[in-house]
């Protein structure tokens, strides 16, 4: 469990450690890439939604000037019409009704004080008593209520009990609609025709702003609630005299509640949105200037500032995220699957830099030919496709969709232009796959003409465009692919020997066995030749069997000898009868067998081959120590130093150098070998790469366990079929086998 553990934390660490790992510049590329970056900064810095600019001051125009000039609407803006919106929230608020709430604790008061008097009354009628005299009491505790004939009329009921509940009945219709204070209260901005009354919490009312009940029209509206069948009649005759000082106020406005009720109604306004279509024409030249037009102009003028103040905030973002974005890129390995080099980090910087200046400038030039999609004019697919070809798909698909989206954020493309820039790029990177003659790059070119067309089909579908506009953008579309590919058909030469890359084009053409070196090589080292033939073949099998780069392999095994043309009779394979070797010293023998390398790599230089190719050159012996002339001359010296001895290269730093190296190896040992049966085969190979390995001319390849086992089956499989009639297979006699 622990080691378990263990490894897990190690590789996280693993992971971190290769995250981190900062490119390798010179000082030349780092100038250039971060020139290119500055450069590019700079200009979205300062031309930020570029074309999208209306050179004018609206304080420039009047509504009803003869406009001088036309103003057109160079994108589709959407603004909310505030002028509009206001209308509507005050239209809005206006059917609001003012909200007033019933004070409870009021009605409860005023039942209370009716039933109160009333038992009073019936208290004073069962005493003995004249009439004047109990009015006279009445008036006494409730001094300024009552008339006295209002009270004579009172006691002469014959049932006091039915008239204080024929009272209460009509205080509790009075009171649950509401006595209203309207003193000092202006109503007019709210709903004109009624207005809300609370009850209770969960009871509300709307009630007619002409049924209000107010101390002023108590009277009517007692004598009103009294024309009921439970009612008596002679008491309806007092009703309004007997219980008018009773009734008090206890509906009062409730400032919260409606605003409450206005802030709801405005939140239910939906703003008012005007769209503006990129092409109208705001201010139309010789006429009046509108009141519509004024107003577009501001918003559009608005939009402006906006835009320029956020836009500084937004490209520097965008500039984080690509600097960020760069340096995972540049990562290698890790991300790519390949080592940048630092001509292609430039190239990288320079791409993006040109690409992100090309869409802006095409948005500034394009405008004015048509309203369509500013990338239909801009080649997206040339940038994708160099990259596709110097730097490999993955790194191509990723940039195919990056480039377009740090366009989009910048203002130079909309979602439109994003599109069809998304959709040719992605196709770019990927046409390129399976290309090995330069021809296949106009193909590649109309492969991607097809899916812009494809691109804009869509885009007008969309736009719900006429049929008049399809041929027009859908030619532009076919161009714009079609053109990309004939640019980089010439611009692919330039590229490759500026770069010194080894493109799939450059090694299929190097891959030629007529060409010069290589035939001058046949007639001066015709053993190194067809080594360097068997070398090629064994490496490329090997490198297919374990996803390397087979053509880089097959070119570097073709090319790695080529520094023993100087003196090819100093190498085993040229001789004949006579090894020169035995009558020189072992060290100056080691000398000539070295300089092999160093002169291998001069004349790769000179004959301007990739770099990958040289390295494989330099590296296909690695340090390691030529055995026999070391052994020799120990035997000779009693002092012996190994570095006299080595080889003057590095160890091999890629896969494919590696397996040149071990396939070299393998072919020379195994020409040793006599009767080389499969199993003999099997063992002796395995033990030149332990030698690799403990030697250590392997630990920077980054070659696995695995692809050594996969190499050697490659190589056994290969080496089993050319040396197939000195094979002795198991079981058969030893004079059947010879006659094989």
């Amino acid at each position: 469990m622990k080691t378990a553990v263990k490894n897990i934390l190690q590789k996280i660490k693993s992971f971190f450690i290769r995250l981190l790992k900062l490119p390798r510049f010179n000082l030349a590329s780092g100038i250039v890439c971060i020139l290119s970056f500055s450069f590019t900064f700079l200009f979205v810095l300062a031309n930020m939604d570029l074309g999208n600019e209306l050179d004018v001051n609206p304080d420039d125009f009047e509504v009803g000037q003869i406009a001088d000039r036309d103003i057109i609407a160079e994108h589709t803006l959407t603004y909310e019409d505030k002028e509009a919106t206001i209308e509507i929230m005050d239209s809005r608020k206006s059917l609001v009704p003012a909200v007033f709430r019933v004070a409870q604790e009021i009605t409860e008061e005023v039942l209370l004080q009716w039933s109160e008097f009333c038992d009073f009354t019936e208290e004073l009628a069962d005493q003995e008593m004249t009439a004047a005299e109990k009015v006279d009491l009445v008036r006494h505790k409730y001094p300024r209520y009552f008339f006295a004939d209002t009270l004579d009329k009172y006691f002469s009921a014959a049932d006091s009990e039915t008239y204080k509940n024929a009272g209460l009945k009509i205080l509790e219709i009075i009171l649950s609609n509401g006595v209203f204070s309207l003193v000092n209260l202006d109503l007019a901005a709210y709903n004109p025709d009624f207005i809300e009354l609370l009850v209770t919490p969960l009871e509300r009312k709307n009630i007619d702003k002409n049924e209000i009940v107010t101390l002023n029209n108590i009277i009517a509206a007692i004598e009103l609630a009294a024309e009921t069948d439970y009612t008596p009649i002679d008491f309806k005759l007092i009703a309004s005299s007997i219980l008018r000082p009773f009734v008090k106020e206890n509906a009062f406005f409730s400032q919260l509640d409606t605003q409450l009720r206005v802030d709801d109604a405005m939140a239910r306004v939906e703003p008012v949105i005007r769209t503006i279509e990129k092409g109208k024409r705001i201010i139309r030249r010789n006429f009046p200037i509108t009141h519509e037009g004024m107003t577009e102009l501001k918003e559009f003028h608005a939009a402006l500032e906006v835009t320029n103040t956020d836009s500084r905030g937004i490209s520097l973002l965008l500039a984080l995220v690509l600097m960020f974005l760069l340096f995972i890129l540049l990562q290698g390995k890790f991300i790519l699957g390949k080592d940048l080099s630092s001509k292609e980090s430039c190239l990288l910087f320079i791409l993006i830099g040109v690409y992100i200046i090309g869409a802006g400038l095409t948005k500034r030039l394009a405008f004015p030919i048509s309203d369509f999609p500013v990338s239909v004019f801009f080649p997206t697919a040339i940038i994708v496709m160099i990259m596709a070809v110097f730097m490999g798909t993955r790194l191509a698909v990723l940039m195919a969709i990056t480039m377009p989206l740090g366009a989009y954020f910048s203002g130079f493309y909309d979602s439109y232009a994003l599109f069809f820039s998304l959709v040719s790029g992605v196709a770019a990177s990927t046409v390129l796959n399976k290309a090995e003659k330069r021809m296949d790059l106009l193909k590649a070119g109309l492969s991607v003409a097809a899916a812009n067309c494809i691109a804009v089909v869509t885009i007008l579908t969309m736009q719900t465009a006429l049929i008049s506009k399809y041929p027009l953008m859908l030619l532009w579309a076919s161009l714009n692919g079609f053109v990309s590919g004939m640019l980089l058909l010439g611009l692919l030469p330039l590229l490759e020997h500026a770069l010194n890359a080894a493109t799939t084009f450059r090694l299929i053409e190097l891959s030629d066995l007529n060409a010069p070196i290589l035939r001058k090589l046949f007639t001066t080292a015709p053993g190194t030749y067809s080594h360097s033939i068997m070398v090629a073949t064994l490496a490329e099998q090997a490198c297919q069997d374990i996803g390397a780069n087979a053509l880089l392999a097959r070119v570097g095994a073709y090319y790695h000898d080529i520094g023993k043309m100087e003196n090819p009779s100093y190498f085993v394979e040229n001789q004949t009868d006579y090894n020169r070797h035995d009558d020189m010293a072992p060290r100056l023998s080691a000398t000539v067998i070295r300089s092999h390398v160093k002169l291998g790599v001069e004349k790769a230089r000179s004959q301007g081959l990739p770099t990958d190719v040289i390295n494989i050159v330099a590296e296909h012996h690695g340090n390691d120590l030529i055995v026999w002339f070391y052994e020799k001359a120990a035997k000779l010296e009693e002092a012996v130093n190994s570095e006299d001895f080595s080889y003057p290269g590095n160890p091999p730093r890629s896969r494919e150098s590696a397996i040149v190296m071990l396939a070299d190896v393998t072919e020379a040992a195994v020409r040793t070998l006599a009767k080389p049966t499969v199993t003999k085969m099997d063992k002796f190979i395995q033990h030149l790469f332990d030698k690799k390995i403990e030697n250590g001319q392997l630990a920077q390849s980054e070659l696995s366990f695995r692809d050594l086992k996969t190499i050697k089956n490659a190589f056994i499989k290969i080496l089993a079929g050319y040396y197939h009639s000195r094979i002795e297979y198991p079981k058969q006699s030893e004079n059947k086998g010879d006659a094989q």
